[in-house]
C-alpha cells in the first residue's frame, strides 16, 4: 500500500480540524520518523506551481491549505454573489445558527449529523454569520451568530421576522406495538 498516498487522503477527510504526528503515526502503523518522511515528501508534490494546495503545519497539526498567492481567486469565490449559492447544506447550516444563536460549530454539527467546517467558513467569508465570543466550556470554542448581511440576503428586518418554528402539541408516542396484533388480522377464510 502507498503510505504517501494514504496520508495525502487523510489530510484531505481530516480537513481544517488537522491531525498530529501520532495520530498520523498510529492510522499508518509506522514510526513518527517515517511519518515525517512520508510529509516531507508530500510537501515537495505540492511546491510545484501546477498544485493549489500546500500542506501546513498549524496548531501542532498537519492539515491541507490553499496557496496564499492564489488568496485572490479564493475571495471572488466566496464574495461574488452569481460564483457562490446557497446550498441546501448552506441554508440547513444558516437556519440552525439564526434559531439557536449564539451557537458553536460543534452544536450544530450535532444537530446536522454531519460537518459543517468548510460550510461555516464559507459563510464566514460571505458574511452571512460571524464570531460572537467562546463558549465557556473546554477547548472554549467559538460562537456563531448571523449578521446583517444574512438579514439583507434574505429580505428580513430583524431576527424576529423569522419564520416561526411550529412546535409539536403531541409528543411522540415511544411505546411499542406489536404489528402484527395491532395492524394486521389474519384472514381465516
Amino acid at each position: 500500500m502507498n503510505l504517501k498516498s494514504v496520508t495525502e487522503g487523510i489530510l484531505f477527510v481530516v480537513g481544517d480540524e488537522g491531525i498530529t504526528l501520532k495520530e498520523l503515526s498510529i492510522l499508518l502503523e509506522v514510526s513518527e520518523e517515517e511519518v515525517k518522511e512520508i510529509l516531507t515528501s508530500l510537501r515537495k508534490d505540492y511546491e510545484s506551481e501546477e498544485r493549489g494546495l500546500r500542506i501546513s503545519f498549524l496548531g501542532n497539526t498537519f492539515k491541507l491549505t490553499t496557496k496564499s498567492e492564489h488568496k485572490k481567486y479564493y475571495e471572488k469565490l466566496v464574495t461574488n454573489s452569481r460564483v457562490f449559492n446557497l446550498s441546501n447544506a448552506a441554508l440547513e447550516t444558516l437556519a440552525i445558527i439564526a434559531y439557536n444563536e449564539p451557537i458553536t460549530r460543534i452544536k450544530v454539527d450535532e444537530i446536522r449529523g454531519v460537518s459543517s467546517v468548510q460550510i461555516i467558513r464559507k459563510l464566514l467569508a460571505r458574511g452571512f454569520i460571524k464570531e460572537c465570543g467562546k463558549e465557556d466550556t473546554i477547548g472554549k470554542p467559538n460562537l456563531y451568530k448571523t449578521t446583517n448581511e444574512f438579514l439583507d440576503y434574505f429580505g428580513l428586518a430583524t431576527k424576529e421576522d423569522l419564520p416561526k418554528l411550529e412546535q409539536k402539541d403531541n409528543p411522540i408516542d415511544n411505546t411499542e406495538i406489536e404489528l402484527y396484533k395491532s395492524t394486521y388480522k389474519e384472514n381465516t377464510q
